[in-house]
């Protein structure tokens, strides 16, 4: 069967700059509706280029005033981003030239998109669904290679295609359960009721392995949280730059430069690390530094790894028990100045990992530890296989599997008619279109759109 997004589309031509604003070398400015090709044409002189065809012309304004010179690409509906016939103006870039055309645009008959209003289009129109909606956000948005490629999967079906799949395990066990319902006296081909069980329960199996990615999705979307903790003036800020490859923290030979925490995303592994330095963890008279201390802790609470960090044997021991109790994540002990250390020095604890910032020694070996524990404590399953990486993803999967236990729990009791317990298989399809956008779902759509970039 044929699914289409059920929606009711606008009639107003929209036009909003597609690229992002300030000083570049080339805007874009797009224009969609069924008024397209009528409003550009007022502003360039001559024809229109063929669809998907791209030409060189002069914008002017309605009072003839030249905008710019800029190439031009006409799309014909449906074969467009949005489903709609489209226009789009590749100007230079900068502040006023685009807001000229856009303007000029407005002024012949479009109006302002709304945020995220062209994806909006793209999935009432049936170019995407929502999940495939979604991942133009995310890829966006994305901070990592491993978070955009994972956007790319979806964006590209790969989550949908694992929604259907399920939805089509539900509407495969609700014709067990009608044909139990029209034919309960046929012997020879009845429903074994074990048989609607097992059904039952490998849907739910199914949900609940795509639900379990979710802490992977979360990992992907957003990044794991790695804190370096120790005693102040133990190379802390200095790891911190080396390992980013630019100094971002204050180095100085002053304990507790660093008052609070400074935040950057590293993109050296499959997730994204959103590495922390933090302040010295000690007791201090500064209140401007016991602050710092404060969110120091509160980083080493939330963070996934915990880098400990000490320039000696002494340090080291005393990092472990300020953090210790405090980490929720694992810990992993890191030797800093590892340059200064003679050969002869020995260390008790064996799973220690000298680096040094100055030679960029241990660098590399610390990556590979931070990332061999990211991918054993969620089981990272790479980028073939598709995840759940946002809160309604999780949210909705956990509505639909709660009316498959329903059903499950209704069949159990046995005094339940079974068209009533069926009703819950009904609500569990309904739920998991929802989700994918099979409905029509305005307050989900504007809930969702309204964290668009407005030229999306």
């Amino acid at each position: 069967m044929e699914l289409s997004i059920v929606g009711r589309n606008r009639d107003e031509t929209i036009v909003a700059l597609a690229s992002g604003p300030g000083v570049a070398a080339l805007a874009v400015v797009r224009i969609s509706g069924t008024s397209a090709h009528a409003i550009a044409a007022r502003l360039v002189p001559g024809r229109l280029p063929d669809a998907r065809m791209i030409a060189l012309r002069t914008i002017r304004g309605l009072d003839g005033e030249v905008l710019d010179e800029a190439t031009v690409i006409r799309y014909d509906a449906p074969s467009s981003y949005t489903g709609e016939d489209c226009v789009e103006f590749i100007c230079h870039g900068g502040w006023i030239t685009p807001a000229r055309i856009v303007k000029g645009i407005v002024e012949a008959g479009a109006r302002p998109a709304l945020a995220g209003e062209f994806t909006r289009r793209a999935v009432l129109n049936g170019r995407l669904d929502l999940l495939q909606a979604e991942a133009v956000d995310d890829l966006i948005r994305a901070e990592s290679s491993g978070s955009a490629a994972q956007a790319l999967r979806q964006l590209d079906g790969a989550l949908s295609e694992r929604i259907l799949s399920i939805r089509e395990q539900i509407l495969c066990l609700e014709a067990l359960v009608a044909y139990e319902i029209d034919f309960p006296d046929e012997s020879d081909e009845s429903i074994d009721g074990e048989q609607i069980h097992k059904a039952t329960r490998d849907v739910i199996t199914s949900m609940d392995q795509l639900l379990i990615t979710r802490f992977v999705g979360e990992l992907v979307r957003h990044g794991a949280v790695v804190v370096i903790v120790g005693p102040p003036n133990v190379g802390k800020s200095s790891l911190f730059n080396a390992l980013l490859g630019r100094r971002r923290s204050l180095v100085t030979e002053v304990p507790g430069t660093t008052r609070d925490a400074i935040e950057a995303v590293l993109d050296v592994t499959p997730v994204a690390l959103r590495l922390v330095d933090t302040a010295g963890l000690r007791e201090t008279s500064d209140a401007v530094e016991r602050l710092g201390v404060a969110v120091s802790r509160e980083y080493v609470e939330s963070a996934q790894i915990v880098l400990v960090c000490g320039d000696s044997l002494e340090t080291l021991v005393a990092a472990v028990g300020d953090v210790r109790g405090a980490a929720r994540g694992r810990m992993l002990f890191v030797r800093t100045k590892s340059d200064l250390v003679s050969e002869e020095e020995s260390w008790p604890m064996m799973n220690v990992i000298p680096v040094s910032a100055k030679t960029g020694d241990g660098l590399e070996r610390l990556i590979r530890e931070v990332s061999t524990v990211i991918a054993e404590e969620r089981e990272f399953p790479g980028f073939d296989s598709p995840v759940i990486t946002q809160a309604r993803h999780r949210e909705v999967l956990l509505r639909a599997r709660s009316e498959l236990v329903a059903f499950e729990s209704a069949r159990r009791v046995g005094t339940i008619p079974v068209t009533v317990s069926a009703v819950h298989l009904r609500e569990s399809v309904r739920v998991l279109e929802e989700l994918i956008g099979l409905v029509d779902v305005d307050e989900v759509l504007g809930k969702l759109f309204s964290t668009f970039c407005v030229g999306k």
